[in-house]
């Protein structure tokens, strides 16, 4: 199964690539799963959309070439006034057909609601794209203070590290239906 992990923030001095460094670790011990790292940050998409009959820019063609490719996607997200950051919202919007029929999981930081909010609001984005967003979610609440003393993240005792496997486990158990059932009939939208 190929799993794309797409990291949402893009602000200068952002935790996500230290959450999605710590999650595609964990992700890349299992043997059924590939894994590609997309950092929103690096692709730099355009901000503006195209009009339906204009090419897509070849940053986007790259994009949509990964994600048409994915079984499967997590999206590392922080929430930003109770919600997710405007370049996931661009990134999403770039692409259609490539989101549907997938299992979508979240890992999601911030403050007390360690990004429950963004996640609430991806979950109905992503269903409108015909994409299947999993019930099991990691949030991080207060995520500054999962560090160790020494630098290293997150602390043995944060309940983060058992909640990878049954993500993982849902989500490949979802990429393996949603796939046998795109190979055995087009899905009609």
């Amino acid at each position: 199964m190929r799993l794309a992990v797409i990291i949402a923030s893009t602000r200068n001095g952002r935790f996500g690539p230290t959450v999605a460094e710590w999650f595609t670790a964990r992700a890349r011990r299992r043997g059924d799963l590939e894994v590609d790292l997309v950092d929103l940050a690096e692709i730099h998409l355009p901000s503006t959309l195209r009009d339906h009959d204009e090419a897509a820019p070849p940053r986007v063609v790259e994009f949509g070439v990964r994600m048409a490719a994915a079984d499967a996607f997590v999206v590392v997200t922080p929430e930003y006034n109770q919600s997710f950051p405007a370049p996931l919202k661009t990134a999403i919007d770039w692409l259609y057909e490539e989101w549907h029929t997938k299992p979508v999981g979240f890992v999601s930081y911030g403050r007390e609601s360690g990004g429950l909010h963004a996640v609430a609001q991806l979950r109905q984005i992503f269903t409108e794209l015909h994409a299947v967003p999993i019930a099991t979610a990691i949030s991080l609440p207060c995520y500054w203070d999962l560090f160790a003393a020494d630098g290293t993240w997150p602390k043995a005792t944060a309940s983060c590290n058992t909640a990878v496997r049954p993500l993982l486990d849902q989500l490949v158990w979802w990429a393996r239906a949603l796939r046998d059932a795109r190979t055995a009939r087009p899905y009609p939208v």
